[in-house]
Order: structure tokens, then C-alpha cells, then sequence
């Protein structure tokens, strides 16, 4: 059993990355840096493994920012877990820091909330992919290099 786990890990290690970082920054309240990490100390390529997560948990943010610029609060509220609370907590957050506050979209709790206002308020969705992705990227590197560097602590 643990070798068919092991091979259809390695045989759909991206594919499953991509789906876990995508859906973790949408509907559903998971993480995917324990597959982050499982990739990286398996000795897939840290590039690769970091380019997909953060291209998935993009797209995955992208999603929830165009659900946002819909209005669609009732699939905000109800399939995303973001209450009006987080909203206008967000909304304040933007007011206050503008869009570099989307660089904060990969925190928990209050980074689908980030994503969901800047569809709500309209922003320049080039302005959102640039600061979102940036974010999202730079989370995965350092949690890459924090891997790495255990990794070659342990050895």
C-alpha cells in the first residue's frame, strides 16, 4: 500500500500541488505547504515545485477575486467562509495600505477576505496579479529555503 501511495504521488506530484494550492486559496480551508514541503524533501525540483503552487494558489485567488467583482456576496459568505466582518475589515486594511495590501493575500483568515474585496472594490485586476502573485510567490519561496535549510541541518 505505501508503495502505491508513494508511486501515484510521484507520478501526479504537480498536478495534485496545483489543485491543493488552488483550492486552498478558494473554497475550501486547507493548506498546501505540508505538499510543499513532502515535494521539496523528496527531491522534486524547488523551482518547479514552488512555480506550481504559487501559479495555482494565483489562480485560486483569482477566482475569489472575480466572485467578488460579481457581487456575489451570498457565494462569498457561503462557500468561502468570509464573513462581512473580514470584508470590512479588508475594506479598512485597503483604505489604509492601498493594493499593496494584496501582497498579504496568502495570510490565513484574512487573505480570501483580501482577495474578495479587491473584486469587490473594482481594483485593476494587472494591479491584482502583480501584487498577488509576488505575494504568493515569495510565501513558497521562503518556505522552500526554510525546508531546504532544515533538510540540510538534518543530514
Amino acid at each position: 500500500m505505501i508503495e502505491f501511495l508513494s508511486g501515484l504521488l510521484e507520478e501526479h506530484a504537480f498536478l495534485g500541488l496545483f489543485i491543493t494550492s488552488f483550492l486552498a486559496s478558494t473554497i475550501l480551508p486547507l493548506g498546501s505547504e505540508a505538499l510543499v514541503v513532502l515535494l521539496i524533501s523528496k527531491g522534486f525540483d524547488t523551482l518547479s515545485v514552488i512555480m506550481v503552487a504559487s501559479i495555482g494558489n494565483y489562480l485560486g485567488a483569482c477566482t475569489t477575486y472575480y466572485i467578488g467583482l460579481r457581487g456575489r456576496m451570498d457565494i462569498i459568505e457561503r462557500f468561502f467562509s468570509i464573513s462581512k466582518e473580514q470584508l470590512e475589515k479588508a475594506d479598512q486594511l485597503f483604505a489604509k495600505y492601498g493594493t499593496y495590501l494584496l501582497l498579504l493575500t496568502w495570510l490565513p483568515l484574512i487573505g480570501d477576505a483580501i482577495a474578495a474585496t479587491g473584486g469587490l472594490l473594482k481594483l485593476d485586476f494587472k494591479s491584482f496579479s502583480i501584487y498577488v502573485f509576488i505575494g504568493k510567490m515569495a510565501r513558497y519561496a521562503a518556505l522552500a529555503y526554510i525546508t531546504l535549510a532544515t533538510l540540510a541541518n538534518v543530514q
